[in-house]
C-alpha cells in the first residue's frame, strides 16, 4: 500500500472540506474516518488555518503530512461532495488509485452558480431581510440594489485579492453613502431598514454558526478563531457604514426614516425570498436549497409565535435556535448531508443584523459607550415584528404602526439642510 498516496487522499479530502467551510471537527473525523478505513490509526490535528496528518507507517517509520489552509469560502455545495466521497470511500474501501481517481470525479463535479445568480442572491438577500427589518416595497427595491452592490464591490476586490477586512469595510461603505444620498432625496421610506437588509450579506453566518459548534464539540481553538474571525467582520461593517454616515450626514443632512410592521404572510415571504438568496450566496444546489429555505421560514415562524405568547428576546430565539437545530439534524440524517447548509441557511433569519447599524451611529458621533452597549445588545433583534422590543434598544411600535429612526434620536443638533450642505463641501474643496 502506498502510505504516502493515501495520506495525501485523505489530507487533500480535509483541505475541501476546510477551505469550503466545513467546521474543524467534521475536517478531523473525515481524515481519521478514511485512513482507519484502510486500519491506519492516526493522529489529526486541525485549525482554521492548519492541518496536520500523522501516523506510523508498517515499516515503522513515521509519515506527517502538514497543508496550509487558506481563504475560507461558503461553498456548501463543496462540503456536501467531498462529505458524500468520504462516504464511499469509508464504505467500498476500493484501491488507492481508484481513490484518488473518485477525488478527481468530485472535485470536478462540484457545482457553481453563474455570475448573473450570484448577483442574483446578493438582490433576493437584501430584498427579503429588508422586509423582516420593516421596510417597505420601496425600501427592499432599493436594499437589493444596495445588496448589488456589495456583490460587485466584494467581487472586484476579491479578483485583486485584498484582505476580507478592508475588503468589508469597502463594502459597507460603497453602499451606505449612496443609501444615504438616496434617502436624503426622500427616495426612502426607511434607509435603516434597507441599510441592513443589505448588511445581512457582509454578516458572517457561517463562521458564526461553525465557531458555537467547535466549542461545543471541544475544538476550543478553532472556536476562538473564528470568533474573532466574526468581531473583525463586524467591526468591519459597523466602521464602513459609519465613515458613510459620517460623511453625508454634513453633506445631506440627516434623513427621518420609517418603519412598518407586516403580517405574518409577509415576513414568511420574505424570510423565503432573503433564504433563497443566502442559499445562492452559500452555493447550496438543487432540492437541499428549498429544504434549507423552509427551514429558515420555520424558524422565523416560531420566533414570532413565541413572541405572541408573551415570551422575551432572549426565550424566543432559544425556541426559534431549537426548531432549526430540530430540523436541520432531521434533514441530515435522512438525506445523509452535512447539517451545516440546513443550520446555517436555518437560522441566518436570527442572526445579528440591526446592531451594526445601531452601534455606528452613536459611536460615529462620538458616544462610543452607547454604540458599544447598542452593538453588543443585538441579540434582542431590531426586527419589526410586532410588540415592543425587550431589549429596549430600539422601540417597535403595535401592529400597524410606524416608528421613528433611533438616528433622529441620537442627534442632539438640528440636522443640516442641502444648503448648508453643499457650503460645507465648498469649503473642504477650496
Amino acid at each position: 500500500m502506498d502510505y504516502y498516496l493515501l495520506t495525501d487522499l485523505a489530507a487533500q479530502v480535509g483541505h475541501g472540506l476546510a477551505i469550503s467551510g466545513a467546521e474543524t471537527f467534521r475536517v478531523e473525523d473525515t481524515i481519521r474516518r478514511i485512513l482507519l478505513a484502510y486500519g491506519i490509526e492516526c493522529e489529526v490535528f486541525a485549525i482554521p488555518n492548519c492541518l496536520t496528518i500523522s501516523f506510523e507507517a508498517a515499516n515503522g517509520k513515521p509519515l506527517t503530512i502538514m497543508k496550509r489552509i487558506g481563504f475560507h469560502g461558503n461553498d456548501l455545495d463543496a462540503v456536501e461532495q467531498f462529505n458524500a466521497l468520504s462516504r464511499r470511500i469509508c464504505r467500498e474501501t476500493p484501491e488507492v488509485e481508484v481513490a484518488v481517481q473518485w477525488l478527481e470525479e468530485t472535485q470536478a463535479a462540484c457545482r457553481k452558480y453563474s455570475l448573473p445568480a450570484y448577483y442574483l442572491g446578493h438582490y433576493l438577500g437584501a430584498f427579503g431581510y429588508c422586509f423582516v427589518f420593516g421596510g417597505t416595497l420601496r425600501d427592499s427595491l432599493w436594499a437589493g440594489l444596495l445588496g448589488l452592490i456589495i456583490g460587485l464591490v466584494n467581487g472586484f476586490l476579491n479578483r485583486l485579492e485584498v484582505n476580507p477586512f478592508f475588503r468589508t469595510i469597502a463594502a459597507s461603505f460603497f453602499m451606505a453613502a449612496p443609501a444615504y444620498l438616496v434617502a436624503s432625496l426622500g427616495w426612502m421610506d426607511s434607509v435603516d431598514s434597507s441599510i441592513i437588509g443589505a448588511l445581512m450579506i457582509l454578516v458572517p453566518g457561517l463562521l458564526i454558526t461553525n465557531s458555537m459548534r467547535d466549542i461545543i464539540y471541544g475544538d476550543t481553538n478553532s472556536g476562538i478563531n473564528r470568533i474573532v474571525q466574526v468581531l473583525l467582520s463586524a467591526f468591519a461593517i459597523a466602521l464602513g457604514t459609519a465613515a458613510a454616515w459620517r460623511i453625508t450626514s454634513g453633506l445631506y443632512g440627516l434623513p427621518v426614516s420609517t418603519g412598518v410592521v407586516h403580517p405574518f404572510w409577509v415576513q414568511g415571504l420574505a424570510v423565503l425570498v432573503g433564504c433563497v438568496g443566502f442559499a445562492i450566496l452559500f452555493n447550496v444546489h438543487g432540492g437541499g436549497m428549498w429544504l434549507c429555505t423552509l427551514g429558515g421560514v420555520a424558524t422565523w415562524m416560531v420566533y414570532l409565535l413565541a413572541q405572541q405568547l408573551g415570551y422575551g428576546v432572549y426565550s424566543m430565539n432559544f425556541f426559534a435556535t431549537l426548531v432549526a437545530a430540530l430540523y436541520a439534524e432531521t434533514m441530515a440524517r435522512i438525506r445523509k448531508y452535512p447539517v451545516t447548509s440546513y443550520l446555517v441557511v436555518s437560522t441566518f433569519p436570527l442572526l445579528p443584523g440591526g446592531g451594526h447599524l445601531l452601534y455606528h451611529e452613536p459611536g460615529a458621533g462620538g458616544r462610543l459607550p452607547c454604540g458599544a452597549g447598542q452593538g453588543i445588545g443585538d441579540s434582542g433583534h431590531r426586527r419589526v415584528s410586532g410588540g415592543g422590543d425587550p431589549a429596549g434598544v430600539h422601540p417597535i411600535p403595535p401592529a400597524g404602526g410606524v416608528e421613528t429612526s433611533a438616528r433622529q434620536e441620537l442627534s442632539a443638533k438640528p440636522p443640516y439642510t442641502k444648503k448648508q450642505g453643499l457650503r460645507t463641501l465648498s469649503a473642504v474643496l477650496v
